[in-house]
């Protein structure tokens, strides 16, 4: 099996002076759970080379086994600071695409024309696309064949909007993913805040927060080995 995970290229938070990225529990978890299942996995950015990591999310309290995992593995911050460039790849090439979320997505995923472009064919080609916590923003944009938002009439779930007023953001990102999933026409659902969930609605896999990785990298797992 072969997987493409994408991740931002977008290292500023807003007008805050603060700095973010993809969050490192959202790559480490599903890399290391597809990984070890023998999955080849290609790393890419809107603009190739280092992906920015939110600092936020590489602190002790963000931290867990497939952080400390990560922070160890001098091969994976390897290909972190040596991403592809999303413009180059090829959806031939791979039987999925899996986008990590982090705030970064929000800015520059859910309006770059590369990544709008590659999730449709994955999807048209009959290949599942996952997301997880604020990455389903790269779904702002994607159409089905028919016009329609991809998300419209699907089950789905993202970052919550009450989770994102308890990290106090609400006023600083572009769009609040919950919002933008249901004004597209998704059927959009939701746990506790910080609880694992995620759907599967035919070739499309989201999940809620950090904490929903796994089960998306599962679900993923899942629909590739049938």
């Amino acid at each position: 099996m072969k997987i493409l995970f994408v991740l931002t290229s977008h290292d500023k938070l807003g007008d805050t002076g603060k700095k973010t990225g993809f969050w490192v529990e959202e790559f480490a978890n599903p890399y290391y759970t597809l990984l070890d299942k023998g999955t080849e996995i290609t790393i890419a950015t809107p603009n190739g080379g280092a992906a920015p990591i939110d600092p936020s999310s590489d602190s002790p309290d963000a931290a867990t086994k497939d952080t400390d995992r990560f922070n160890n593995d001098t091969e994976a911050k390897e290909r972190i600071a040596n991403t592809k460039k999303l413009a180059d790849m090829n959806t031939d090439d791979f039987d999925a695409v899996f986008y990590p979320g982090g705030h970064g997505p929000l800015w520059d995923l859910a309006e770059d024309k590369t990544s709008i472009s590659l999730i449709e064919r994955f999807y048209n080609e009959n290949k599942p696309v996952a997301f997880v916590c604020h990455a389903p923003a790269a779904l702002k944009s994607v159409k089905k064949s028919d016009g329609n938002p991809l998300v419209k009439g699907k089950n789905v779930t993202g970052f919550t909007n009450s989770e994102e007023a308890a990290v106090g953001l609400t006023d600083v990102v572009p769009f609040l993913v919950e919002d933008m999933l249901t004004e597209n026409g998704g059927i959009y659902s939701k746990k506790e805040d910080w609880a694992p969930y995620a759907l599967e609605d035919g070739l499309l896999i989201t999940g809620q927060n950090p904490a929903s990785s796994e089960l998306v990298a599962k679900l993923l797992l899942k629909k590739l080995e049938k």
